[in-house]
């Protein structure tokens, strides 16, 4: 059964870090990987995004940057850009975060937004 292109669950990161491998598998040739830690709502406050304490290996196609704040996608939903549709990958790199709203709160803006 093909997979549900309708459903790309999507996680809020901040990049921390870039990761080089110069021996990697030919599919993986010329891709940028950066680290990123997912962020979720403070459960008290509701005011701010607050990391998860978890990281991961992203591949990114758009050129994101250390300090940013990007949408993430896992799993099989990872290979269902064009960009990615035949690599090994489980977390891909889908926007640049500019800001978010809760509630009809700012809880994070860019320094480029």
């Amino acid at each position: 059964m093909a997979p549900d292109k309708s459903y790309l669950p999507m996680f809020i990161a901040k990049v921390t870090g870039s990761v080089v491998a110069t021996q990697k598998v030919a599919a993986m040739t010329g891709q940028k990987l950066l680290i990123v830690e997912p962020f979720r709502l403070d459960g008290e406050s509701r005011k701010k995004l607050v990391t998860t304490g978890r990281t991961f290996v992203a591949v990114d196609p758009l050129g994101a940057g250390v300090g940013q704040m990007v949408l993430i996608t896992q799993g099989s939903s990872a290979r269902l850009t064009p960009e990615t549709k035949e690599m090994p990958i489980d977390t891909v790199v889908i926007g640049i975060v500019d800001q978010v709203h809760v509630e009809k709160k700012c809880v994070f803006k860019s320094d480029d937004a």
